[in-house]
């Protein structure tokens, strides 16, 4: 019995820097079976269509995370994303480089800003020189230590985190997500002695300019999870130094604000993030914002059952105690 086939249109991203005056799109229509990796599908179109056509890939099996593209302007491995869910969704298949990083040809893009954020991070363990490890022995780590690095040693570093992050298109001082979860794997590992320093070092340059989109989340072929990662690393560097800027202001003062009456009191919330010179500052976006919504000056009234909002305020300051 013939296996089942489905005529795949592809629109695959095409553009030479050295000889193109612009990018194009090239159309190939294929015969293939549902279950067809897109990968295997653009190493067929260039094999008996058109070999020109560049891409980066090596193992096919989602170990090595070469291959990583946008597939219908989603950032994915294409040796495991599947070209029926894809046409069934999309009608069609849009195959694209990574965003945020340049071009070099095709779907082959360079990676230097991906591993540049990455070198910066310094990611290695930072050891005291003044107690070495014991030459030819291991450093034991109990079971809970070993939990606390969640899923980021599964990270596989194929920058598919890096090319969905809106943070890191709007700002190239950003990390980004791969070179947050790594440094804290790092912060969490009892064997580092760099911890306060590398919580001191992140937070006023990078942390905070984290949308918590979970874009970096969607895209993780391993289930690393980055943006939770993120959101532990601006736990701890509220701890380890307090609220120091508009980005930590903003996450206690909007933590203290509702607890106080279960409900955000925008006008504080300024004050809170920016203080009174921030306040006036933004005089004139607020006369304009009071304008159309005149209730924005008003105290909210307090919620019905804040005792019960309460109980989880204390629940997470336990935890913050125990942390």
């Amino acid at each position: 019995m013939a296996e089942e086939t489905v005529s795949a249109k592809f629109e695959v991203y095409r553009y030479d820097p050295a000889t193109d005056a612009a990018p194009r799109y090239q159309e190939y229509t294929l015969d293939l079976a549902p279950h067809t990796p897109v990968l295997t599908a653009l190493l067929r179109i260039r094999a008996e269509v058109d070999p020109t056509l560049t891409l980066r890939y090596s193992c096919r099996s989602a170990i090595c995370g070469s291959c990583a593209m946008r597939v219908n302007s989603k950032s994915r491995l294409a040796c495991e994303t599947q070209v029926g869910p894809e046409l069934a969704r999309n009608g069609r298949i849009v195959v694209e480089p990574m965003r945020n990083q340049p071009v070099l040809r095709d779907l082959v893009v360079d990676q230097e800003p991906f591993w540049r954020q990455y070198d910066a991070i310094d990611p290695h363990l930072i050891l005291d020189p003044r107690h070495p490890m014991p030459e030819g022995k291991e450093t034991a780590m109990t079971p809970a230590q070993v939990e606390r690095f969640h899923e980021t040693p599964r990270c596989i570093a194929c920058a598919a985190c890096f090319s969905a992050c809106p943070a890191v298109e709007a700002d190239v001082g950003f990390p980004g997500p791969m070179a947050l979860a790594k440094l804290y794997r790092f912060v969490v590992d009892p064997r580092d002695t760099a911890t306060q320093d590398r919580l001191l070092r992140i937070q006023p340059a990078g942390l905070w300019t984290c949308l918590r989109c979970h874009l970096c989340t969607e895209a993780c072929p391993k289930d690393v999870r980055p943006s939770e990662r993120i959101r532990d690393l601006k736990e701890m560097a509220i701890r380890a130094q307090g609220a120091t800027e508009n980005g930590s202001r903003h996450a206690v003062g909007f933590k203290e604000n509702i607890r106080e009456r279960g409900l955000l009191q925008e006008s504080k919330l300024v004050r809170q993030t920016s203080g009174v010179a921030g306040l006036v500052s933004q005089l004139g976006q607020g006369v304009r914002i009071y304008r159309k919504k005149p209730e924005v000056l008003k105290s909210p009234h307090r919620i019905e059952g804040l005792d019960e909002v309460e109980k989880i305020y204390a629940a997470l300051d336990r935890e913050e105690d125990t942390s």
